[in-house]
């Protein structure tokens, strides 16, 4: 039977043979690519006896304290404060201890003591030395090292002395038992990378030894299962035959098989078959997807994912056309999901995504599109976060090449291209994704409850296991490498980096909540250790971090003693304008508004957002909703008399995202459909939930109704949403054409309670908002730092933008001498209610003080 999607053809033999009945219900079913864009994705997790602990390498802690004075002067200064570090572990200073496996999940219940491996190839026994011994193998999609892809060699520097951080944060001092600690752990594993594995390049190229590899003579399939007794590859190629195609298992629990060439020279596996490995466990017989596999599918009528090889011919391979595109300055971020991108309540594509949404983003003036959801995830729901298959890019969308064309035509119109990559958790499937792969609990993630997000529900990595270490830095190095992307949005920072994952704590700032007891040491050396590798091999991609905690050192170099992030996502700026909107107008507190948004670490930088993806989901309120609720629905219509609700929803709508982006940060996001206010949340698709609570979660009949992005709201030329759309527009090419939000000058000359009015200078622009609700201010004077002639560049009260229309934009503003709200010079300006006005320096213009701009510089004042 063959299946066609996107040109290529995926054939499907029936099985011929079926296996034994399984605990794990791990029948070989034959697997086919699903149809990409059926009406109904669900998922259903499989529920199986847990193995006894299997801890399959040691943990990179040990423990310190030391009692040292509070630093954020936060608490008593008198009273003494303990810094507590982790608690010992394991990793031996002997290098011989880093393979060693305790295997409880092998037979009789006898550890196997392993062998240190010499290198990182010795781990790979060869079981057909004559069919390919020394012939290199390579991945099967593309180049995996600069030297054969681009012909310029790459390398990551060596670790540094990680001191300049205390120069930068003399508080730091008072915790340097532990960041010491910290970083000598990190430079321990980078020693023991080049000691054992040939470097940290190297070693991020796993995937050029594990999964499918293929060579001149043959294809080569390792999967590292040290629970496993015995393993077999299965698919359409062997019609499924469980005795076809047995693998051997080298004494670092990496199981091989080596399959020759058929007759004619072409793979012993068609492009397109499925795949699986039937392993026989301690808890069962299961068929697993090969963790490293680069493309699985959803069969009609199935639950379960299924592998699929993916190798199509060269001349079918998608070919990369355009260079990646110089990184910006300023980040402008287009949040998005190829998913739920389509106007119509379907899954959408990859294509239609490149066609249609790409080109909005460029018009917007976004210059980085961030997309969701890439990595596959069985459960449509989970918005991409519950990942299954870390190599595969997710086959609702269309198929890898598919995704390759949609990154580079982002190239060709000069976007970034930033990948949601999740490395925090992973899905508890444990048929289609990595959860008990061997058949015990700790095999790519924690033993017991340490192993469990209670409230994500999901499995959590063990980033003290080497193998972990090789998985996850292969994987954000694949995506680099194979398909080009331009960097990551990494989610869940904050719940990697503490043991309490940042649920039900509340982060004061005080050092103490940052290096102590509750951090995992061994997180934080692996989010170095990936910095350091993307930014060693990769210098122009861009690493942004999830964590709302606030860490110290979250965005400086690794080779100072920092994180290594290029930016840290602000998220306690959203979550105060939902508490603010919850009030009455005269509740709002301009220095509580200010001071949120500038509320972040000095050389750290920051990307900000008024409202992403998570204000949008069921069960929320977009800052739209919160405004303006059902009005939304009645009011929009130009043809229709407007509310004071919806000029209210309007006005701020606007202010609120303009002074975001011009105090928050050096970088901003919005989700896609918030530029103009979309007026529907988000619910994927979903059936009845049953919990083990016996409380039943209500469905929404698998409805894609409100799955889905109404971009024709936006552009339609009768209702008002276009103009928060204009507005969107003109805020971001106003950023583009003067960068203020990296621009080295920023400050707040006013925040006045009673007028309820906010001055600041950020460049040579000059920000004035005036967020009170019915009073306008006429000769209204504002400091400003240097002399000349202004004029307006942005105003929220444009008719354009849905606004009155009271500002003459002809009128030109000159300084006046003298100072005025700390600043050496002023200008007088007319400030609207409800109203945001930017105005510009006019540098290459002779410079006249005065008060000329008095004349005509209002329409209505």
């Amino acid at each position: 039977m063959l299946f066609s999607v996107s040109g290529l053809r995926f054939p499907r033999v029936s099985p011929v043979h079926r296996f034994g009945a399984s605990s794990f219900n791990g029948a070989s079913r034959s697997c086919s690519l699903s149809l990409l864009l059926k009406k109904h994705h669900f998922s259903r997790r499989i529920f199986i006896e847990k193995s006894s602990s299997y801890s399959a390498f040691s943990s990179l802690t040990v423990a310190a304290s030391k009692k040292v004075l509070d630093p954020g002067g936060q608490g008593d200064a008198s009273s003494p404060m303990t810094d507590q570090l982790e608690s010992p572990s394991t990793i031996s200073d002997d290098p011989q201890a880093i393979h060693n496996v305790d295997s409880e999940g092998m037979e009789d219940d006898k550890k196997i003591e392993v062998e240190e491996q010499e290198s990182f190839p010795s781990v790979f026994a060869n079981n057909d030395e004559e069919a390919h011994a020394e012939e290199p193998s390579v991945p099967l999609h593309g180049n995996a090292s600069t030297e054969k892809s681009e012909g310029k060699p790459r390398s990551i520097p060596p670790p540094g002395a990680g001191q300049k951080i205390y120069e930068i944060d003399s508080l730091l001092l008072g915790f340097c038992d532990h960041i010491d600690y910290r970083y000598a752990q990190y430079k321990k594993i980078r020693k023991e990378i080049d000691k054992y594995e040939g470097g940290l390049e190297v070693f991020s190229r796993g995937y050029e030894k594990l999964g499918f590899t293929r060579s001149e003579k043959g294809l080569t399939y390792r999967e590292w299962a040290p629970g496993a007794k015995s393993a077999a590859l299965i698919g359409d190629f062997n019609n499924w035959n469980p005795s076809a195609d047995t693998m051997s298992q080298n004494e670092f629990g990496v199981w091989e098989i080596f399959l020759p060439n058929t007759a004619d020279g072409s793979p012993a596996i068609p492009h397109g078959s499925g795949v699986k490995i039937r392993m026989e466990t301690r808890s069962g017989v299961k068929d697993s997807i090969p963790a490293w596999i680069k493309f699985s599918v959803q069969a009609p009528g199935e639950i379960p994912y299924s592998g699929i090889y993916y190798d199509p011919p060269e001349e079918e391979k998608y070919v990369f056309k355009h260079p990646h595109p110089k990184r910006p300055k300023s980040l402008r971020i287009y949040e998005s999901h190829v998913g739920m991108s389509s106007m119509e309540p379907v899954i959408n594509t990859y294509a239609n995504f490149r066609d249609n949404v790409l080109p909005r983003i460029k018009r917007l003036g976004y210059n980085a599109v961030q997309i969701m959801a890439i990595q596959e995830h069985s459960y449509y729901a989970s918005f991409g976060y519950h990942v299954t298959n870390f190599f595969a890019p997710s086959s609702r969308f269309g198929t890898p090449d598919d995704l390759k064309s949609l990154i580079d035509k982002a190239h060709e119109l000069g976007l970034l291209v930033l990948m949601d990559i999740v490395h925090s958790h992973a899905s508890n499937n444990v048929l289609d994704g990595l959860n008990m792969f061997d058949g015990t609990d700790a095999h790519y993630f924690h033993s017991g409850s340490k192993g469990h997000h209670w409230m994500w529900d999901s499995r959590l990595f063990n980033y003290g296991s080497w193998e972990v270490l090789r998985f996850l830095l292969s994987n954000a190095r694949w995506w680099l490498e194979e398909y080009k992307f331009d960097g990551f949005r990494f989610d869940g920072v904050t719940s990697m980096m503490y043991t309490h994952h940042g649920l039900q704590v509340a982060f004061t700032g005080n050092y103490n909540e940052y290096f102590g007891y509750a951090t995992d040491v061994d997180a934080v050396v692996y989010l170095m250790l990936v910095n350091d590798m993307i930014h060693g091999l990769y210098p122009e991609a861009v690493t942004i971090g999830e964590d709302v905690s606030g860490m110290p050192t979250f965005c400086l170099p690794v080779q100072d003693g920092g994180v290594g992030f290029d930016y840290r996502l602000h998220m306690a700026v959203a979550d105060k304008w939902i508490e603010l909107l919850k009030k009455r107008d005269e509740d709002w507190k301009m220095g509580d508004i200010v001071y949120t948004l500038v509320n972040r670490r000095w050389l750290e930088k920051c990307v900000v957002y008024a409202e992403s993806h998570d204000q949008a989901l069921v069960g929320d309120k977009t800052i739209a909703f919160w405004l303006m609720d059902k009005d939304m629905y009645d009011f929009m219509s130009l043809d229709r008399p407007s509310t004071p609700l919806i000029d209210r929803g309007i006005a701020l709508h606007k202010m609120i995202r303009l002074i975001t982006m011009g105090l928050g940060g050096e970088g901003y996001l919005n989700f896609m459909g918030n530029e103009f206010g979309h007026p529907e949340w988000i619910d994927f698709p979903r059936g009845e939930q049953h919990l083990p609570s016996g409380k039943v979660i209500p469905g929404n009949n698998f409805s894609y109704d409100k799955c889905r992005r109404r971009f024709d709201l936006g552009d339609a030329d009768y209702l008002r949403y276009k103009g928060m759309q204009q507005f969107d527009q003109a805020m971001q090419h106003v950023e583009a054409k003067y960068g203020f939000m990296t621009s080295e000058h920023q400050y707040i000359s006013r925040k006045d309670e009673g007028e309820r009015v906010i001055v600041f200078e950020r460049g040579n622009l000059v920000f004035v908002f005036n967020f009170h609700w019915h009073e306008s201010y006429c000769g209204y004077r504002v400091g400003c730092s240097k002399p000349g002639k202004y004029k307006i560049v942005l105003d929220s009260d444009d008719l354009l933008f849905g606004g009155f229309n009271r500002l003459n934009h002809d009128v030109e503003f000159f300084s006046t001498e003298g100072w005025y709200d700390n600043r050496p010079r002023s200008l007088l300006v007319y400030a609207p209610n409800r109203t945001a006005v930017v105005y510009a320096l006019v540098e290459d213009e002779p410079k006249t003080t005065g008060n000329l701009q008095l004349t005509e510089n209002v329409k209505n004042c």
